[in-house]
């Protein structure tokens, strides 16, 4: 089990910045990506960034030029830093955590989820 909990969303003005930071416990030597997800209400949830156990980062084209994903290894941390944000941003923002359960067993964790609303 890997049990994740998230921190850093709130209500922010457009144009301003944020931190969401999600860490990790439990088995976490199975897990080997982390990322960020979105759901915005009536809207599919994507993907915002992931970073693998390696460091190798991918990010949504549309917060591409906005949106820091990073890893602190050694708090087992995972943090998001969204500048410029757009009242577009405004979603529930899940922490994910893949893990390899097995040689071909794989398993998605899930955090409680943080509010992100972009507003004037």
């Amino acid at each position: 089990q890997v049990q994740l909990v998230e921190s850093g969303g709130g209500l922010v003005q457009p144009g301003g910045s944020l931190r969401l930071s999600c860490a990790a416990s439990g088995s976490i030597f199975s897990v080997y990506a982390m990322g960020w997800y979105r759901q915005a209400p009536g809207k599919q949830l994507e993907l915002v960034a992931a970073i693998t156990s390696g460091g190798s980062t991918n990010y949504a084209d549309s917060v591409k030029a906005r949106v820091t994903i990073s890893r602190d290894n050694a708090k087992n941390t995972v943090h998001l830093q969204m500048n410029s944000l757009k009242p577009e941003d405004s979603a529930v923002y899940y922490c994910n955590a893949a893990a390899k359960l097995g040689p071909d067993t794989f398993y998605n964790y899930w955090g409680q989820g943080t509010q992100v609303t972009v507003s004037s």
